[in-house]
């Protein structure tokens, strides 16, 4: 028998504070980007790994391996190749380091810092030996109430362990907030009228919306990353009929429209099963992007039924056929929809959608971005005692989750530096398994 353990995110009722760095807009396309990241096995002076070969047999495989389950194989088909993880060192993981401290009342701060400590006397320097550290702890004695926590966006992920593995629903949501991507939630606004809508619950189109690995990211986190180049992200700037591609489809063409709604952004996608990801994503979808907030998004359903993939809903359930914003003038309607494309109106400046011809515009040339790419593709040294905050994941070690509460809230939510969660807060469960 052995112990295992998978993270699986689903809504909760709560409160969460998230300090945040301030999420830039769209960024320029950047050059692909190889990540060195360094998992660290840390144990304590009253804890330590039931299985301690397991872990270090898993743990290479977990970051690196050829599967698509790694996190080295999910950014890179997420992406496009555009971004991966890569080792910092040789072995491809350190560890176990014995820290000279308690595992009780889960220190996560301690943990960081005595870790990178214990790297500095190894002779490894942060920024230009490894630029993430992932520090991997037995959870038995911890008492954390989350299987994985991280900076956002930052260098420093702590996966608090379960078992033997803890798989890419954990380890990539977290690897997720490092890139800058905050939990994703969703919009009700069943009139489609974006003017009237409630907070309920998680998209279940991302993986950092309780989507899990199979959903990859959502293009408003796409274009966050800049992993969206070359006219995949267009921005529409007049009314039209526009074609879009499967957001994670191969060849070229346009996978996302970014529209102005006043001061925040209005993000449309296709979704259509492509590798790996979308098997269970179907339609076209839209997101509303706070002031610019490409990471901060959250889902638009306009669908009545308030179905998901949570309750094994059809993949196309919760896809927009029409939206409307009376205040800032904008209506998008589907017009077709499936087989890898979508057509989709956009009318601007109060422009009547019958009235604009059903044929794709023309003049549907991309506008690129000129803003700065995603500080987590960068290479600078980072400090080695990481001060930056991390996200919360609230949670407990329960099988089941709760269901969220409802929570009628405006849809612009300001960026800056601390960023509001009011009463949908994400809660990160621990599934165990007996041992084998």
């Amino acid at each position: 028998m052995k112990l295992s353990a998978l993270g699986r995110i689903a809504l909760a009722t709560g409160i969460a504070v998230l300090a945040t760095a301030t999420l830039p807009g769209t960024p320029a396309a950047a050059a692909p980007v190889k990540r060195k990241i360094l998992p660290v096995l840390v144990e304590f002076s009253d804890a330590s790994f039931q299985f301690p070969d397991k872990v270090k047999a898993s743990t290479p495989d977990t970051y690196f391996g050829a599967k698509s389950d790694s996190a080295a194989s999910y950014l890179s088909e997420v992406s496009r190749g555009q971004y991966t993880v890569v080792p910092a060192v040789k072995e491809q993981f350190l560890g176990p380091i014995k820290l000279n401290l308690s595992a009780a009342g889960c220190p996560q701060g301690k943990i960081n810092q005595m870790t990178r400590e214990e790297l500095t006397k190894r002779g490894l320097v942060a920024g230009k030996d490894y630029e993430s550290l992932s520090i991997v702890f037995p959870a038995q004695k911890t008492n954390c109430p989350w299987a994985g926590l991280a900076t956002m966006p930052g260098p420093t992920t702590w996966i608090n362990l379960y078992g033997t593995a803890s798989g890419i629903d954990v380890v990539g949501h977290e690897l997720g907030h490092n890139l800058g991507f905050g939990h994703q939630g969703r919009f009700l606004c069943t009139g489609g009228d974006l003017g009237s809508c409630k907070s309920d619950g998680s998209s279940y189109k991302s993986i950092m919306g309780a989507g899990y690995r199979a959903s990859g990211f959502s293009a408003p986190e796409l274009i966050r990353a800049g992993w969206l180049p070359g006219g995949a992200s267009l921005k529409v700037t007049k009314s039209g009929v526009y074609t879009l591609r499967s957001l994670h489809g191969k060849g070229s063409g346009t996978r996302a429209l970014d529209i102005a709604l006043g001061g925040d952004r209005l993000v449309i996608e296709y979704r259509h099963a492509a590798g790996t990801l979308d098997a269970k994503i179907e339609g076209v979808h839209a997101y509303r992007v706070p002031k610019g907030s490409y990471g901060a998004s959250s889902l638009i359903d306009t669908t009545v039924e308030n179905k998901t993939a949570a309750n094994d809903a059809p993949s196309n359930t919760d896809a927009i056929k029409k939206l409307t914003d009376k205040a800032n003038k904008v209506s998008v309607a589907v017009v077709s929809s499936g087989g890898g494309q979508a057509k989709v109106k956009v009318a601007l400046n109060g422009d009547s959608l019958s009235a604009i011809d059903a044929t794709p515009s023309k003049s549907a040339t991309p506008t690129p971005s000129a803003a700065t790419p995603t500080p987590s593709a960068s290479t600078d040294t980072e400090a080695v005692t990481d001060g930056s905050e991390p996200v919360t994941e609230f949670g407990s070690g329960e099988l089941t989750a709760t269901g969220g509460r409802s929570t009628t809230l405006p849809l612009a939510v300001g960026g800056g530096a601390a960023l509001l969660a009011a009463g949908a807060g994400f809660l990160l469960l621990k599934r165990r398994r007996k041992r084998a």
